[in-house]
């Protein structure tokens, strides 16, 4: 029997159309977007909204960490790799432990909000340290509120998409912490030094990166990002390490060798990306690397010092908990 503006054919009001009409928070939407309102409101508080209001100016970084100003011209050369930011490394230990129990803790109740995220972008020249920072910094950290993701070369399904794609899709939800091992940059990299695309394109996607970034940012997600600073003479004593090493040989890439040939080409890169792509809400951090257990350090503070910020708390309880007994 045919049915119009929820009625039946004898005029009787169709029942079910108007339980979903009540359920909307607008009744004046149809269901599909009702079902997203209702999923925005009980995330949030409120409405997803590229507004100000959600947007965090992250915190200084850690002494001895050195921050791109916006708009300023930025030279790797002129920072020293060895640098330490005044820590001992007899007192190392203890100081990264302590950090890492602030982001344990912040973490926890990030995740109970549900309301924020946090990216954190890692990028470096090959044996750079992303993995063992990543890997060091985040211990103990609940894998069910953090997720590393790995960008290598794009696959063909990638490669089908506009180059933003692949990442935006690995961006953290609320209440996660998002860890890039490479990320985004890579467009404006490897894709630069080994000559890929055209320059056109590749200077074009400076303006697209920092758009993105600003999206990200003016939808809940707080972004850090660091670059990991070594020396040549560094990378050459860590390929040597491997290389000495049969535990190692697994991570010794005979490329690495022809992308060291290309290290002024790199640093010309990473300059520039530095340089263009350092703004007021998604700053480039980067981190004199050649001592470990000093990047290790540094990090891990900035990553708790930008937590804190956020503020992250638990949730409200629910009412009437003091009445409830739990039956034997």
């Amino acid at each position: 029997m045919a049915r119009k503006n929820g009625k039946d054919g004898n005029g009787a009001k169709d029942d079910k159309a108007e339980e979903t009409r009540s359920q909307a928070p607008w009744s004046d939407h149809p269901p599909s977007f009702a079902g997203w309102a209702r999923a925005a409101i009980a995330g949030s508080g409120t409405a997803p909204s590229l507004s100000p209001h959600l947007h965090l100016i992250p915190p200084p970084a850690a002494p001895g960490i050195v921050t791109v100003g916006p708009g300023q011209a930025f030279s790797l050369a002129a920072i020293n790799p060895d640098a330490t930011g005044g820590l001992d490394k007899a007192e190392a230990k203890a100081a990264l432990d302590a950090q890492r129990a602030r982001i344990r803790s912040l973490q926890e109740k990030l995740y109970a909000e549900h309301r924020r995220s946090l990216l954190v972008v890692f990028q470096a020249i090959d044996t750079g340290g992303k993995d063992g920072t990543i890997r060091n910094v985040l211990e103990g950290v609940n894998p069910q509120g953090c997720r590393v993701w790995s960008f290598k070369v794009p696959s063909p399904e990638e490669l089908d998409q506009d180059f933003l794609w692949r990442y935006h899709r690995r961006t953290p939800g609320r209440g996660l912490i998002g860890v890039f091992n490479r990320s985004h940059y890579e467009d404006v990299l490897v894709v630069r030094v080994k000559g890929l695309v055209p320059e056109e394109t590749w200077r074009e996607r400076y303006g697209l990166i920092n758009e993105f970034e600003r999206l990200l940012t003016l939808s809940g997600c707080v972004i850090l990002k660091f670059f990991l600073h070594i020396s040549k003479d560094e990378q050459k004593e860590r390929l040597e390490a491997r290389l000495a090493d049969p535990e190692k040989h697994w991570k010794f890439d005979p490329a690495d060798l022809v992308e060291r040939k290309s290290w002024d080409a790199y640093q010309t890169a990473f300059d520039d990306a530095l340089t263009r792509c350092s703004t007021p809400y998604a700053p480039w951090h980067v981190v004199p690397a050649n001592r470990k257990w000093a990047r290790n350090v540094m990090v891990a503070r900035t990553i708790a010092d930008t937590l804190e910020a956020m503020d992250p708390r638990f949730p409200e309880p629910r009412k009437g908990l003091e009445g409830i007994t739990v039956p034997d």
